[in-house]
C-alpha cells in the first residue's frame, strides 16, 4: 500500500535527482523511495570502506622485499592495485 505525501526539496536537488531519474529512465517516485530505503536499512554499500593500508614492513623489521619507500610512483601502484581489489570485492 502507498501513502502520497508532499515535501519540500531545494530547487537545485530536486532539478538534479529529477535529472537523475530521467537518465536511469525511472520516475522521480522510485527514486526517491530506493534512496529512503537505503537510508532506513543502514546499507553498508554507501559508506566507505575502512582504509586497509598495504604492509610495508615485516616482523624483523626493515621494509618487505621489492618495496622502496624512496620510490613514490612504484609505492602509488600498490595503492592502485590495492584499490582495485576492494572494488572486486563489492
Amino acid at each position: 500500500m502507498t501513502k502520497r505525501i508532499t515535501i519540500d526539496l531545494p530547487k537545485d536537488l530536486l532539478k538534479r535527482a529529477r535529472h537523475m531519474a530521467a537518465a536511469e529512465g525511472r520516475t522521480l517516485g522510485s527514486l526517491i523511495e530506493e534512496g529512503l530505503r537505503l537510508l532506513v536499512a543502514g546499507n553498508k554499500r554507501t559508506r566507505e570502506p575502512d582504509r586497509v593500508m598495504p604492509r610495508i614492513s615485516t616482523a624483523k623489521g626493515g621494509e618487505m622485499p621489492g618495496v622502496d619507500l624512496n620510490d613514490s610512483a612504484a609505492l602509488q601502484e600498490i595503492d592502485d592495485l590495492d584499490a582495485v581489489e576492494r572494488m572486486k570485492r563489492r
